[in-house]
């Protein structure tokens, strides 16, 4: 397996990797922002992606998004294909576009929007902390990335102050030290998510009755 900078020679798994989100976004019955082919073609051109490769069949990808005049970037799109789940392949792609980011743009913060715990716990080790969206980038164009999940209209109706996802945040001006760090509360999220899911989903339904 080989896990490294993607490139334009890498172009030819643009396709492949842009239904690999679509598909996997189905199936976990999650939201996701859409991204095209030309998207993904134009991250691995200017060195901003991490591609994971098993010789020549694609297994994994991930991208850094940069915002607010590189005040913040986001490592964006983790996918794994589903043939290379449950091998903890996710976590070595994640750790890869960590420090590709930090060594780009060590005075940035990084950030992440996600509803999957297994990111939040990746997250959290390489020393993420759950934040307010009020911490993360204003940029508009961030924000209207996440017009084509499927609920965006949570996001709208909150005035973009919460929504199913969760927000985390590194921060190199405070970072803390990995063997300093308490263990993450799975529970804890698992319970936040949970509340989430039945506030939003309650309002839709009265919302819909009314």
């Amino acid at each position: 397996m080989k896990i490294v900078i993607a490139n334009e020679s890498h172009a030819k798994y643009a396709e492949i990797i842009c239904n690999t989100m679509e598909e996997s976004a189905k199936v976990r019955g999650t939201g996701i922002a859409r991204r095209s082919p030309e998207y993904v073609l134009k991250k691995m051109s200017n060195g901003n992606a991490i591609i994971a490769l098993d010789g020549d069949k694609f297994a994994g990808f991930c991208y850094i998004e940069i915002w607010s005049h590189e005040k913040f970037v986001a490592n964006s799109g983790l996918i794994v294909h589903p043939d290379y789940r449950n091998q903890g392949l996710a976590k070595d792609i994640k750790k890869a576009v960590f420090e590709l980011s930090r060594k780009k743009y060590p005075n940035s913060k990084i950030f992440g929007i996600t509803t999957g715990l297994a990111v939040m716990k990746i997250n959290y080790e390489l020393g993420y902390q759950p934040v307010t969206f009020s911490e993360l980038t204003d940029d508009e164009t961030f924000w209207s990335g996440c017009q084509t999940c499927k609920n965006f209209d949570i996001l709208t109706r909150t005035e973009r102050k919460m929504c199913l996802c969760t927000g985390m945040l590194y921060d190199p001006a405070k970072k803390k030290p990995i063997e300093k760090r308490e263990k993450l509360n799975e529970k804890a999220f698992k319970r936040l998510k949970n509340i989430k899911q039945t506030l939003f989903y309650k309002k839709e339904k009265e919302k819909a009755v009314s």
